[in-house]
């Protein structure tokens, strides 16, 4: 049945080689991941080919971004099949149909702010969308803080700065909104998300995660919340237990249901984890995780050579209850 991980309701089958690519093509790292109404899958990589889809089963379609991507970053999927992709590289949110027409661009290419200056954008990370269309962009690598646009990218407001307390940030590195408006931020370098109101007001925080990376919420009521958390690098905890690298799958008061790749140590084998970056769930509760593999790897594994193949796309096939015994 190969390698089985989670439990409970959250059982998942490793599904082994799932990406299909052409002859002679490498990924690379897998920044973000997203899938379509039609099950399609989106993987957003630092390569020549910035936009990869596939199938369900792991089958090539097509590729686009090569001339408008620097280095991906994050990916959000619009309601009405468009695809919101960041690029940190040139400071930019596109709004793009599912075939890589630029419909909207927010930020000014290769023209980033003042560092910490609060202002759009220098680095941003990752976008997500408001039931009611308005569009949040978190902030994070040379600045502290979300902004908040209109439909049409109109800037409507930004919070957040640098520091530890309530509203402020270490590194927001992903944000996703529910179906009630709240709006959720990974604070990645203080160790929790946070959770905001649709302007910005400060509601509460879950802290029982560890540099959470990557967030995503199934659409509907109360939803449930998958997180990527990248693990520790340092030396002197790398390998601690109870720390990541590994996939969590919290309710939506960030109690944990599941967790996948408990084994503290990192690792390039099924069912282990090198640096989850970005989760995404299709119609069928399949989870797909990209990893900033090549990355994370010289600092999870200082002086030994990078593999052949990374695992920087995984497919997890969700597994009925019960039928793994």
């Amino acid at each position: 049945m190969g390698v089985i991980v989670g439990s409970g309701d959250f059982t998942y089958r490793v599904c082994e080689n799932w990406a299909q690519l052409p002859d002679g093509w490498l990924l690379g790292d897998v920044a973000a991941v997203g899938t379509d109404m039609q099950d399609r899958v989106y993987v957003f990589n630092r390569s020549e080919h910035p936009m990869i889809v596939f199938d369900r089963d792991g089958n090539f379609l097509t590729s686009w971004g090569e001339d408008i991507f620097t280095h991906a970053h994050g990916v959000s999927m619009g309601p009405d099949d468009t695809i919101y992709c960041t690029d940190d590289g040139d400071h930019t949110v596109r709004k793009c149909s599912l075939d890589g027409k630029v419909l909207l661009e927010i930020g000014i290419p290769h023209e980033p702010q003042p560092f910490m200056s609060g202002r759009p954008f220098n680095r941003c990370t990752h976008t997500a969308l408001a039931p009611n269309g308005d569009i949040y962009v978190t902030d994070g690598y040379s600045n502290a803080c979300v902004h908040k646009f209109s439909p049409d990218g109109k800037h409507l407001m930004s919070w957040g700065q640098s520091g530890m307390g309530p509203g402020e940030f270490n590194l927001p590195h992903n944000i996703t909104c529910d179906e009630d408006g709240w709006v959720y931020v990974a604070d990645r370098e203080n160790h929790r998300i946070q959770v905001f109101d649709g302007n910005g007001r400060y509601e509460t925080e879950w802290r029982n995660i560890h540099r959470p990376n990557g967030l995503f919420m199934p659409r509907g009521r109360c939803p449930i919340c998958y997180v990527g958390e990248i693990g520790p690098y340092w030396s002197f905890n790398r390998g601690a237990p109870n720390l990541g690298p590994r996939v969590s799958i919290l309710d939506n008061k960030g109690n944990v249901l599941a967790r996948l790749g408990e084994d503290p140590l990192a690792g390039n084998r099924p069912g282990k984890f090198l640096s989850p970056h970005s989760v995404a769930v299709d119609s069928r509760g399949d989870l797909y995780i990209g990893q900033v593999a090549v990355t994370g790897w010289p600092s999870l594994f200082p002086g030994e050579p990078l593999p052949k193949k990374l695992r920087s796309i995984e497919k997890f096939v969700k597994v009925p209850a019960g039928t793994t015994s």
